[in-house]
């Protein structure tokens, strides 16, 4: 496919994708703003100075993994503009860098759709420096672009499943274009930089994952800890759980036998709050929302649904176990590194796709184990809890994984000095 024929194909195909994007919006709370003017480039009112290192975060979980990143150029006293494509992917940079918005250092805007108008209107509004887009998303027009003017841009944390792989080279050329288009590209792994340059991408190297630098906030790990040891009750987490698992591990711990630990049920998006809470009372078990438990008495709860926003970190350090969703149901899988710079060992389901190469690398280090379905996960997690010295392994073997595998944001910076050296500190 040429990229004449994509952006034809993008102009039709709009509309649905528009539709798309206004029914997330409906079940996801935050401001979607799906057809304002930001969205196809126009100027929002904030762009401020020209120069700022662009960094593109799509949704929750790339912002979350650029933190260290965004933080490591910040503390440099270079301006940053961080985009999204997602409320929810905002609304998470809005509180992470909550101080540089303040005092004008990092801006934040909507990435625009991949029409060439909207891209080189954006590109003209904000005047980057440089482009830096987290993991994986690539948009043909909006490199091109970059490409016309001069501007750099590089795949930072690039991660590149064989799926992604076989649908790049379905799209052909216009996917090749786009990839080869690319001035850096930054791999997680090397097995993500053999299928970027099978895909078309040059000039790769492999600098490793920046989630293995995030840095959890210690006042909500010690919150955690205190809270657990107040418990007295062994704790085993179910984060990041994904449509159609609540349902799972609500019958499966149904099916336990007394007595349990206290079950942290965290859905990944906050719209299934609710139906996570439905299900875990259509199972029959004893329910309690973290958002109204604060002072409430635990010891005949089943289940804590984690409804609050924030405090992942809080959810790991007060777990024993954790048990990573999204790879319950074939979905890939959902970020098990977290926990594991938390001290707490994880269980994964089979299906990890999305990061499988530091799921494999954490049960190689004894760090995870991998099970295949929910009932095996809670009977395991039982096994861990029986055996004191064991977990204690567990736990150390996770942080000792994570220890080993830090440095990629140094790497990075380290990859892309001759692009940020020359830069004016910002505001």
């Amino acid at each position: 496919m040429r990229r004449g024929l994509y952006t034809g194909l993008f102009y039709a195909l709009a509309p649905l994708f528009w539709l798309g994007m206004w029914r997330r919006s409906r079940r996801v709370p935050g401001q979607w703003e799906v057809l304002g003017r930001a969205r196809f480039g126009h100027p929002d009112g904030q762009t401020g100075a020209p120069g700022a290192v662009w960094v593109h975060a799509v949704s929750l979980g790339e912002t979350r993994a650029a933190q260290p990143l965004v933080d490591a150029l910040l503390a440099r006293g270079l301006p940053v503009l961080l985009t999204h494509m997602t409320a929810t992917g905002r609304a998470e940079g809005a509180r992470l860098f909550a101080a540089a918005l303040a005092r004008g250092q990092l801006r934040q805007a909507w990435l625009p759709y991949d029409f060439p108008g909207a891209v080189r209107r954006f590109l003209d509004t904000h005047a980057p420096a440089c482009g830096l887009i987290i993991e994986r998303e690539i948009w043909p027009n909006l490199l091109a672009a970059a490409r016309a003017r001069g501007l750099p841009m590089a795949l930072v944390s690039a991660r590149f499943s064989a799926g992604s792989l076989r649908l790049s080279l379905r799209l052909g050329r216009v996917m090749r274009e786009a990839l080869a288009g690319l001035d850096r590209v930054l791999a997680q792994t090397g097995r993500d930089a053999v299928r970027l340059r099978e895909g078309g991408a040059q000039a790769v190297q492999v600098t490793g994952n920046l989630k293995f630098d995030i840095s959890l906030p210690p006042a909500l790990l010690a919150q955690g800890r205190a809270w657990r040891a107040a418990l007295g009750r062994p704790v085993v987490a179910i984060a990041s759980t994904r449509e159609g698992e609540d349902a799972l591990f609500a019958q499966a711990m149904r099916q336990r036998p007394g007595p349990r630990p206290l079950y942290l049920l965290i859905p990944r998006h906050p719209q299934r709050f609710e139906s996570a809470c439905e299900q875990v009372r259509d199972a029959g078990l004893r329910l309690a929302r973290r958002s109204d438990s604060v002072a409430q008495d635990l010891a005949e709860v089943d289940v804590l649904v984690g409804d609050t926003l924030g405090e992942m970190a809080f959810y790991y350090a007060a777990a024993d176990v954790a048990i990573i969703g999204g790879s319950f149901a074939p979905l890939g899988g959902q970020n098990l590194i977290e926990a594991c710079v938390a001290g707490t060992p994880v269980i994964t389901g089979p299906h990890t796709f999305n990061f499988e190469q530091a799921t494999q690398d954490a049960i190689a280090a004894g760090a995870a184990e991998r099970v295949q379905n929910a009932e095996q996960a809670l009977a395991l997690a039982d096994q861990w809890l029986a055996d004191a010295a064991l977990l204690d392994q567990r736990a150390r073997a996770a942080l000792a994984w994570t220890a080993d595998h830090a440095g990629a944001v140094e790497r990075s910076l380290d990859a892309l000095q001759d692009w940020l050296g020359p830069l004016r500190p910002g505001v």
